[in-house]
């Protein structure tokens, strides 16, 4: 930027130099040194307001052209050009060729300093602009990866269990977000149905969310309890969350209706439009030691679970007014589907990622 303006002013302080030999160099030096400065000045004024203000720019050039007529009206009258002599004389002749002499080589230099300073911009830009496209090329490449990711932690077909419908909607508010669900069929017929939120967006939580999904299925392949599985997710989380944490609520699904659920810090589960209530625990990934309750119960057919992330109920709208857990209840009640209250949120404002999973019991 600096190197760019002072390109600019040398550029513009031709005109300085430019105008004395139209006045047969008869501007004095004080005058000569006014006219060839201020120019360059509200150059680098013009400049400096493009480049800053970009579309607004129209916003300093009135006030900065009237400045300009201001100064450039009070030089011409406190400055003015004296008068041209009666006859050249042979002295006079000699002035003239020596300021013109200089007034040449002063243009030469000016110009020399400013196209100078244009093509190190130009190189320097040009370096920048190749260098940053290579990083976008990384960048992109790294976000394929994660896309890789998140297809195996956000399943696209669900698994059919038996006695049960399940309806899933993810919205991720960036490209690569940090929300998971799996639904994983047991060999002893039932099913783990596990929702969780990592702190932290991108790359990052995308291979948080790899690992914790790689491990949840070895997990569950020794223990179905889910209290269990929460406990041994958290112990090989601790130390490899890079100071963050992640929430995470696992449900067992059976063919009777027996519901068991378990809970890491997520939000709590919806039954039947209400809300169920649970004990404080801690996020995985904070204390090796952290243990885990569950709790059961039947559910009868017709009957409804809805496990969804913090995403919903913190959706704002232009006025920052939050979607809200009442909003979300009283759709829950009303029978609305995971499909709808994930409309519901996106329309009001979505600024985190939205997961939904609703668990229906059914006959069969």
């Amino acid at each position: 930027m600096v190197i760019f303006l002072l390109a600019v002013f040398f550029v513009f302080a031709i005109l300085g130099f430019a105008n004395d030999i139209m006045d047969l160099g008869r501007q004095t030096p004080l005058h000569l040194v006014f006219a060839a400065i201020i120019p360059g000045i509200f150059a680098v004024s013009y400049a400096f307001a493009g480049v800053t203000l970009r579309s607004k720019f129209w916003k300093a050039f009135p006030f900065i052209f009237v400045l300009q007529m201001v100064v450039m009206g009070a030089l011409a009258h406190w400055l003015p050009d004296p008068p041209q002599p009666a006859q050249t004389v042979e002295a006079e002749r000699s002035r003239l060729q020596s300021r013109l002499t200089f007034d040449g080589i002063a243009i030469i230099v000016a110009v020399s300093l400013g196209y100078s300073g244009f093509i190190y911009v130009f190189v320097s830009e040009g370096r920048r602009y190749l260098k940053t496209r290579t990083e976008m090329a990384t960048l992109e490449g790294e976000m394929a990866a994660a896309r890789e990711v998140q297809r195996v932690m956000v399943p696209e077909h669900l698994p059919q269990i038996k006695g049960y419908s399940i309806e899933s909607v993810y919205h991720p508010a960036a490209e690569v977000g940090g929300d998971f669900f799996q639904v994983i069929p047991l060999q002893s017929g039932r099913a783990l149905v596990v929702v969780g939120d990592v702190s932290g967006k991108g790359l990052r939580a995308a291979m948080i969310v790899s690992m914790i999904v790689g491990t949840l299925r070895t997990v569950s392949g020794f223990t179905q309890e889910p209290a269990e599985v929460l406990a041994e997710l958290n112990r090989r989380l601790c130390g490899h969350m890079h100071e963050g944490f992640a929430t995470c609520l696992a449900v067992r699904l059976e063919g009777q209706g027996r519901v068991t659920l378990a809970n890491a810090g997520h939000l709590p589960p919806y039954l039947n439009g209400i809300e169920l209530e649970f004990s404080g625990s801690l996020p995985l990934g904070l204390d090796e030691s952290a243990t885990y309750m569950q709790t059961s119960f039947d559910m009868a057919p017709g009957g409804v679970v809805v496990l969804l992330t913090d995403g919903i109920a913190e959706a704002q709208n232009a006025e920052r007014e939050l979607f809200g857990f009442d909003r979300i209840e009283s759709m829950l009640r009303e029978g609305s589907t995971a499909s709808r209250l994930a409309e519901a949120a996106q329309q009001h404002g979505q600024n985190d990622d939205l997961t939904i999973l609703r668990l229906a019991r059914v006959m069969g």
